[in-house]
């Protein structure tokens, strides 16, 4: 038996959900955007598939280390030794991005911190890497552990820099959350993906985020690019007291990123919102209760229900309460009696439980076999 409240229907005008494919577009092969406070996704685009995350990766192996200044396994001021092996895969002469560390110098884990995420370096990823875990590949196994401990199911990392690796993958809704946590946990050290730029060895080299400088709010978070991967960015900025996160990859090449970087951001402020408007404990509905002492019991929501509602698809909000084909006395309070099901046009949304407000006592003998005469009777 299903039932549609037209109250819910009420207070649901206007509203609607967040972009289906066909309203909001991006030419990156991997994108979403995601409402920070809430951890709402507005839009996905193959967002849940791995992907090759390049030099993203290091937003991991920074809070590798963030956790450990965090709980005073490291201190800022504590030195790392540059090994040959980080000078020779990310030093100057690899051709990657680098900090231009030299082989015996000692480094600070705050300048190192500077270098991963001010200037990409990959040597400053192996020397930290190194001097945590004693090798890189040890320091990759920490990470992976660590990032499944952290709920990023599709992670799985081989280095600590990014550089190619098959199987080397994170999904965009991962790093999104990673991109939360980060900001969420480490507001102190988070700071540093908005420096601007970070001088080491007498060259100073500037932060390669372009939100810093093409939106206003932006403050983080990594781009990344290989010829796997294409041109990559997390991206993280505060309008209006809100914060919105976007992870794009896969885009053609440094132009099409900074520019699809702002246009998605800029949509995330403008064309979409987040609303409450149901919260737990909410009556939506009285549900019939066969063979009980009352013949309904109002039914509750059990959770809040938050939606992402967008300009472009007004009006496309559908609210359902369906219930249990059949609800038989004794009912308890707090039992599931149905659910709330928020539609997106034919696209079921989401599902939230309802539950009985009240409990229901079974009803007599007698009254039992008069309701359940009435049912033969009465008309189907």
């Amino acid at each position: 038996m299903k039932q549609i409240s037209s109250v819910i229907l009420s207070l649901c005008a206007g509203m609607c959900v967040a972009f289906p494919a066909a309203a909001f577009e991006t030419t990156a092969a991997q994108a979403i955007i995601v409402d920070h406070e809430t951890g709402v996704v507005l839009y996905s685009h193959n967002a849940d598939e791995p992907m090759v995350p390049a030099s993203m990766t290091k937003i991991m192996t920074a809070y590798m280390v963030f956790e450990r200044l965090a709980d005073g396994r490291l201190q800022p001021g504590d030195t790392f030794t540059v090994s040959e092996r980080a000078w020779r895969q990310g030093g100057w002469a690899s051709g990657g991005s680098t900090m231009g560390l030299a082989i015996g110098e000692e480094v600070s884990v705050m300048d190192l911190l500077h270098g991963i995420i001010v200037q990409s370096g990959n040597d400053a990823c192996i020397v930290v890497a190194e001097g945590i875990a004693g090798s890189e590949e040890a320091f990759a196994q920490l990470m992976t552990a660590r990032a499944q401990e952290l709920g990023l199911d599709s992670a799985e990392f081989h280095n600590a820099t990014g550089l190619y690796s098959e199987g080397h993958e994170i999904s965009a809704h991962d790093l999104a959350t990673l991109a939360q946590l980060t900001i969420e946990n480490f507001p102190d050290y988070y700071e540093i993906y908005s420096v601007p730029a970070f001088e080491w060895g007498g060259i100073r080299q500037p932060n390669r985020n372009p939100l810093l400088s093409r939106f206003q709010g932006a403050d983080g978070m990594k781009t990344g690019h290989l010829s796997a991967s294409g041109y990559g960015l997390v991206g993280s900025a505060i309008e209006n007291g809100v914060r919105r996160n976007i992870v794009i990859n896969g885009l053609e090449s440094e132009t099409e990123r900074a520019r699809e970087a702002e246009r998605i951001m800029r949509s995330a402020f403008r064309e979409f919102s987040i609303a409450t408007p149901y919260s737990a404990g909410d009556a939506l509905a009285d549900v019939p209760v066969w063979l009980g002492t009352d013949p309904t019991v109002s039914a509750v929501l059990t959770e809040d229900v938050t939606i992402a509602f967008a300009s472009a698809e007004r009006n496309n909000l559908r609210a359902e309460v369906v219930w249990n084909e059949t609800v038989t006395a004794p009912v308890a309070e707090g039992d599931i009696v149905g659910r709330l099901e928020v539609s997106n046009g034919d696209t079921l949304i989401g599902e939230y439980p309802v539950a009985a407000a009240t409990g229901v006592s079974r009803a007599g003998l007698l009254s039992r076999a008069i309701e359940g005469l009435s049912q033969k009777i009465l008309p189907q």
